[in-house]
């Protein structure tokens, strides 16, 4: 059995001590956090977990395998360093770092200890998000032309990074999970409204190098909560819709075409295709239940993470040259 501390206790690492608690291949040895009152909560929901504040007592324990580091951002990088000095595999939540150079340091950590490198990126054992990279490496959609994604909603607001480090992560990791091309160069507007110098509203444009190109927007700042993603291709068209609780994604029988030869403007015509919509059965698994085993098999088998520190320095990689972009204004940036 695999011993585990989860370190950072706040929104999301309760989380994790819940499905790590319930996978019978391990066991939640200690939760840690600075909060009295969070690591209380934890203590009356899983009283066998041991509460701690200090995460030092974590690594010092040998009976401890593997941490999930969930704790802001800007402690990543140092919490999961020591945690591989000690001798133990990481977990360490979205973003994986707040700065390529500690992705880096990070990556060559886990090599050097020998441990697994996985970062949460959870989107990617969604059902979902799993059934629509099945649906365009098999080439149902055709050659994408585009996509379009939205996650809006009103809060949660955060004061020591952006909207963009906040959600961009999500939405990034999926299209580096769905896509055979890599983005090149990013161009992000964004507008701090309501804390200065903390943008909570961004428009962000990713060009790949393939040519296609995807329009993200991100806020904090609006009514309707928006979970949404369209991928338009030459042959079909797809939506998925995270917010609804089944039926995900609808795939579209739709398109259009140009006349390949026409020798006057009267003989150009488009020809317009409205075809059958199509909502395919996917069963439903809880993401996080589907990443934590995934990430004890790793652990028990040296299996690559599907989200493993290359996957996490991607992202970081995107995310670094978007805070260039929206500094100068929203030009163009390469990114790597």
């Amino acid at each position: 059995m695999i011993g585990v501390g989860v370190i950072g206790c706040g929104y999301w690492g309760p989380n994790h001590v819940r499905n790590l608690s319930a996978n019978p291949s391990s066991r939640v040895l200690y939760a840690c956090d600075l909060s009295e009152e969070r690591l209380a909560h934890v203590g009356r929901l899983y009283p066998a977990t041991r509460p701690v504040r200090d995460y030092q007592e974590v690594l010092r324990d040998p009976a401890v395998d593997a941490v999930v580091v969930a704790t802001p951002v800007s402690t990543h990088a140092r919490i999961a360093l020591d945690a591989f000095r000690a001798g133990k595999h990481v977990l360490v939540e979205k973003p994986m770092t707040a700065s390529v150079e500690d992705a880096l340091r990070l990556i060559e950590a886990a090599d050097r200890a020998g441990k697994i490198l996985m970062v949460g990126h959870t989107f990617l054992y969604a059902s979902a998000v799993r059934m629509i990279q099945r649906t365009i490496a098999g080439g149902v959609l055709g050659r994408i032309h585009y996509v379009s994604m939205q996650r809006l909603n009103l809060g949660l607001f955060q004061t020591d990074y952006n909207v963009v480090w906040d959600l961009a992560p999500h939405d990034v990791s999926i299209l580096l999970y769905l896509l055979p091309a890599r983005p090149v160069a990013v161009s992000v507007h964004g507008r701090a409204n309501v804390h200065p110098g903390v943008e909570d509203v961004a428009m962000m444009t990713l060009r790949f190098d393939d040519g296609m190109i995807a329009f993200l927007h991100f806020s904090w700042l609006d009514p309707k909560k928006v979970r949404q993603a369209i991928f338009v291709g030459d042959k079909k068209m797809l939506v998925y819709d995270d917010i609804r609780d089944t039926e995900k994604v609808d795939i579209y029988d739709k398109g259009v075409s140009a006349p390949k030869h026409y020798d006057t403007y009267a003989e150009f015509k488009f020809s317009y295709r409205y075809g059958e919509k199509v909502t395919p059965y996917i069963e439903e698994v809880e993401p996080l239940k589907f990443e934590s085993a995934h990430f004890l098999e790793c652990i028990q088998t040296g299996k690559k993470p599907l989200t493993d520190g290359a996957n996490g320095l991607e992202v970081i990689r995107v995310l670094e040259a978007s805070h260039r972009s929206i500094k100068n204004g929203g030009g163009f940036e390469k990114i790597g």
